[in-house]
């Protein structure tokens, strides 16, 4: 059986192979996503290739800019939680700071100390377009917040604090990919 793939999703395979995570210097990762404005079958595609392409980053969420495409969804899955498709998400209200270890997949093997909010309450749409409220506390927050941020064009070490920065490939349950 043959799989077609539609345009705007070949940017996935490559002879048939995932392509790996967008990194830096990649201009689309410093541009500002498009909100999703008409959910169709691509959406939830792009939403399982993600998931995929998080899970086999061992990353614990990822933005489709990081994936090529310019639109506002992300997936999460902090702590061993089911992944979670965020689409067009908004904070509504942050309370609180916590500062922890921050890297990214787009950016291997660098880490630093980011401050974040330490409650965020995220407002979204999943895959079938039903809207949600996430109250999210500690690492989920953090999750969510950094990958948020890349939606906007905005990578950690634009909020890392300078002085934290290393190179390294710890394997800590404490550091936000």
């Amino acid at each position: 059986m043959d799989i077609v793939v539609p345009d705007e999703f070949k940017y996935l395979y490559v002879q048939n192979k995932e392509r790996p995570v967008v990194k830096i210097p990649a201009p689309v990762l410093r541009q500002k996503a498009v909100e999703v404005t008409k959910l169709a079958r691509k959406h939830s595609l792009l939403v399982d290739d993600m998931i995929r392409m998080m899970k086999q980053a061992n990353g614990v969420g990822l933005a489709a800019p990081q994936c090529g495409v310019l639109s506002r969804i992300f997936v999460m899955s902090p702590e061993g939680i089911r992944p979670t498709a965020f689409i067009n998400p908004i904070v509504v209200k942050v309370e609180g700071e916590q500062i922890g270890q921050e890297g990214c997949l787009s950016i291997p093997g660098l880490y630093g100390d980011v401050k974040r909010p330490l409650y965020a309450e995220v407002q979204a749409y999943d895959r079938k377009g039903r809207s949600f409220t996430y109250e999210l506390e500690g690492i989920q927050a953090r999750v969510a917040l950094h990958e948020i941020d890349h939606l906007d064009g905005v990578l950690f070490i634009d909020k890392v604090d300078p002085a934290t920065l290393h190179w390294s490939h710890p394997d800590r349950d404490d550091i936000v990919e």
